[in-house]
């Protein structure tokens, strides 16, 4: 038995079995096919060069714009090499007379290709060798990408486990036969993590070396409350683990009677409870678990799921889809938030250095014009069947606010000439994300109708520690004192300029931490649709007067270990259940 430790970041157990997807293209095995199979191994092989050819095509041009016809002509150079008989004939010849898959094809040709340059003396042979590498990943990736056809024909119950997944792999996987993720990159707010969490997938990232041990098919225990991935348990620990299932389910009954009861403190104060959602098919059970609206709406994921950008009709009915499903009451929409560990192919294929702070988010939706603006008209189109507010993502200055307004404005004009049905008055708002928007919230207050706080990167920004790195998760803390006093500065900025504040980061729905933002003044929280019925428990069960005196408390310490020891005491005071409840803590 293997026991690994990770970060838990989707709760829920699973007893299931092991699928090793490995994206590592180094490693490609080397396997014959039957002589039948040799033309569907010189197929797959035609389309990969087919399809990575185009994509190329599409860097050039994308590289052009960005970078000019000089620094663009390195992917000419690629799409001469693919095209080149001299590099397709050896790969047909390993496919035809070896009877040698297509992946162990390209990797052998490309691999004696590199060894060949790297041994010439001559620095214009040695330094193609990272081209080379680059070219061979290319079309792996399209090759080795077809495991996803094994991968759905998969047995229910099976357990994903992977070097790090992507959160369109994970939005693709058949929910009725995989039962839970592991891997070894990751942190707690990371998107693969979110996904996993609004799917109901229990899910342990960070586990660094997890990859290495699993075998596809062995037996394996995922714990996601207290991110233990167990290879190979014996019997004993099955029989423990399923009394903890058996003891979550009965957990997770008891808070089904809460989701109909108002979201009010002891002392009479509605606390909003909305949900966090990634597609519009999410609502129901948001609506069933007790959520009273959705309070963020990630319109990248209609992106991260298709080859190509979404149409405006396909945004349209998304959109109205939305509101329709929540028939009058709160959603808020956040416009594109691409970037940083959020991309398409394309963008993917032309990487930053330091991605996160980068083109992403805001800035590359007014980088990216016609796009933007489409989004802004489907959303605006969609604002005529109910309510609906706009939300823009990682604002840093206000001329990105007077810009973006600019664009809505000029759509809305636009759809008044056309006589196109809009809400002529829709709200806008912004993400409070980095430090120097919650600093400067004040004046972005006169600029905007309302504001909601995104704690992942908020905590990231403020304490430079990436989201997605497990290398830096004990970092990554929302209750160090830096991050509680910027949330302070807001909220006071809010209530001053009489701008509505919500607060729509993962770690609201954690009941330590929202217990902190309840006493420093938030009275609207969006979590992930799970974290819904803990969340209200938790607020029926304390008075505005008590979170206030434990926020104050808590702003005393001059350390996260501190803040975190104080919060979770009295959390655990309040709400015992929420943590006894807990399986395997």
């Amino acid at each position: 038995m293997d026991l690994l430790k990770g970060i838990p970041v989707s709760s829920g157990i699973v007893i299931g079995r092991v699928f090793v997807l490995d994206n590592d293209l180094t490693r490609v095995p080397r396997r014959r096919v039957t002589e039948d199979q040799v033309p569907e191994q010189q197929t797959r092989l035609a389309d990969a060069l087919a399809v990575s050819v185009a994509e190329l095509e599409r860097v050039y041009q994308e590289a052009r714009r960005e970078m000019g016809d000089e620094a663009a002509k390195i992917f000419l150079f690629h799409i001469g090499m693919l095209r080149d008989r001299n590099l397709i004939a050896p790969m047909e010849k390993a496919i035809a007379d070896e009877r040698y898959t297509a992946e162990y094809a390209v990797s052998s040709t490309f691999r004696a290709l590199s060894d060949r340059f790297a041994q010439m003396g001559d620095s214009a042979f040695t330094t193609k060798v990272n081209d080379l590498a680059d070219l061979s990943e290319r079309l792996l990736k399209h090759l080795i990408g077809e495991r996803r056809a094994e991968l759905d024909l998969a047995q229910p119950g099976t357990v994903v486990i992977a070097r790090d997944l992507t959160p369109s792999q994970a939005v693709g996987f058949n929910r009725k036969n995989i039962a839970a993720i592991a891997t070894d990159l990751g942190g707690r707010t990371g998107h693969t993590s979110i996904v996993a969490r609004a799917l109901g997938l229990p899910a342990v990232v960070g586990c660094q070396s997890l990859l290495a041990k699993a075998i596809s098919g062995q037996m394996v225990i995922v714990d996601g409350d207290s991110g233990r991935v167990l290879l190979d348990p014996d019997e004993e620990q099955i029989a423990q683990y399923k009394a903890y299932i058996e003891q979550e389910q009965t957990y997770r009954l008891s808070l089904r009677d809460i989701a109909a009861l108002d979201s009010v403190t002891r002392d009479g104060v509605g606390i909003e409870i909305l949900g966090n959602i990634e597609f519009p098919e999410e609502i129901p059970m948001l609506l069933d678990l007790g959520a009273t609206g959705v309070g963020l709406y990630r319109t990248e994921f209609l992106y991260l799921t298709q080859p190509r950008e979404p149409t405006e009709e396909e945004q349209f009915e998304s959109y109205k889809a939305c509101v329709e499903a929540l028939a009058g009451r709160p959603l808020t929409i956040r416009t594109l938030d691409l970037g940083a560990d959020k991309y398409t192919q394309e963008r993917a294929d032309n990487p930053e250095r330091n991605p996160f702070l980068g083109l992403r988010s805001i800035r590359y939706c007014l980088r990216s014009i016609p796009m933007f603006k489409r989004q802004l008209r489907a959303l605006a189109r969609a604002s005529a069947f109910g309510p609906m507010k706009i939300m823009f993502p990682l604002v840093t200055n206000i001329a990105e606010v007077r810009q973006a307004r600019f664009l809505l404005n000029d759509i809305l004009e636009d759809l008044r000439e056309e006589g196109i049905a809009h809400d002529p008055a829709i709200p806008i708002g912004m993400m409070v994300e980095v430090p120097a928007a919650a600093i400067m919230a004040s004046s972005f207050a006169r600029e905007v109708d309302f504001f909601s706080i995104g704690t992942n990167d908020l905590v990231q920004y403020t304490l430079a520690a990436d989201r997605t790195n497990e290398q830096v998760a004990a970092y990554f803390t929302p209750m160090h004192p830096a991050v509680m006093r910027l949330i302070r500065e807001v909220v006071k900025a809010s209530r001053r300029h009489d701008v509505p504040l919500s607060c729509c980061g993962e770690s609201a729905g954690e009941v330590e931490f929202a217990l902190l933002l309840i006493g420093l003044g938030v009275r609207t929280l969006s979590v992930s649709a799970p974290a819904v019925p803990n969340l209200k428990r938790l607020v029926r069960s304390v008075s505005i007067t008590e979170c206030e005196r434990i926020a104050k408390q808590a702003l005393t310490f001059d350390s996260d270990t501190q803040v975190a020891g104080y919060l979770r005491d009295r959390a655990r005071r309040i709400v015992p259940e929420a943590f006894d409840g807990r399986a395997a803590e």
